[in-house]
């Protein structure tokens, strides 16, 4: 890869850095198409975060940064404009310089996860989803459903305060939606997601009752520690569509390319030219739940 002095960056802002495999999916793709820009991992501690964003994007060659643990949550606050989904999940992992100097600030998690389901033929608008977890990812995947035009989602978590604030937010920021909480049961419903790290251990208890899972219903995944989960698996069993944990982390990268004003591509071509190197996915996209 050649990097002048027009080299643009994207800064991937987290800690420890150990475990992020952007650099490896990105750069692969941005020297295939021939642009000039490169991801840098930069492994920050949460204390001197806040200046160290701001420093950032007073350099012109940089385009954008990609926040993670554990810094997802502190750069909202550190934001000029943010995106519906960024105040339904108080959380952001995205920002750019608009044209007025200002930072914006979106997240792409739940947008990941919808590009999933489109992909693969799931109808989304009108729908009814459930989403067991409701934590960052889980947020993020609700208020995506919701800007989907889902007619009802339902959330579950077992911190009944967190349901009940995410669905007060979803409700006011996405009027059209139904939005409730609920108990964690898939049954008559379209589109079933576990946003919770069960399945990551062995051992873990499944999400839900997969017995009242019903055939068609969509059941995807956020967790990455296998393609095929326990809850997939049992999915599968009862005639489920599937989505799997590591659709969501490709699926997004295109969103995240448009996001910078950059050429975007497919999940398919992502995968291809990072190859082997990709392959074990990072676990910094597991962190995200």
């Amino acid at each position: 890869m050649r990097i002048d002095g027009l080299t643009e960056l994207i800064v991937h802002i987290g800690y420890p850095t150990h475990t992020f495999k952007s650099p490896l999916i990105y750069n692969p793709y941005f020297e295939s198409i021939g642009a000039n820009v490169v991801v840098v991992p930069l492994a920050c501690r949460p204390e001197p975060y806040p200046v160290l964003l701001r420093s950032i994007f007073a350099l012109d060659n940089v385009r954008g940064a990609l926040v993670t643990m554990p810094h997802k949550v502190r750069t909202v606050e550190l934001l000029d404009v943010v995106s519906p989904a960024v105040q339904v999940a108080g959380a952001c992992n995205a920002v750019r310089r608009d044209a007025d100097g200002r930072l914006v600030g979106d997240l792409f998690d739940g947008v990941g996860f919808v590009r999933g389901l489109l992909r693969k033929g799931v109808t989304v608008q009108g729908a009814r989803a459930l989403v067991v977890g409701c934590g960052g990812v889980g947020s993020a995947i609700a208020a995506a459903l919701a800007a989907a035009g889902v007619a009802q989602v339902r959330v579950h978590d077992v911190r009944a305060g967190a349901a009940q604030a995410l669905a007060r937010r979803l409700a006011q920021h996405y009027p059209n939606t139904q939005v409730l909480c609920a108990d964690p049961d898939p049954s008559g419903l379209d589109i079933v997601v576990n946003a919770t790290p069960l399945g990551m251990h062995e051992g873990d208890p499944l999400p839900l009752d997969v017995s009242r899972l019903q055939p068609g219903t969509l059941v995807g995944e956020v967790v990455l520690r296998a393609d095929i989960t326990p809850l997939l698996r049992a999915a599968l069993a009862r005639g489920c569509r599937i989505q799997v944990g590591a659709d969501m982390l490709y699926e997004q990268i295109p969103a995240y390319l448009e996001f910078f004003g950059l050429p975007t591509t497919t999940p398919d071509t992502l995968r291809r030219v990072a190859g082997q190197d990709a392959a074990a996915l990072p676990a910094e996209a597991q962190e995200a739940s």
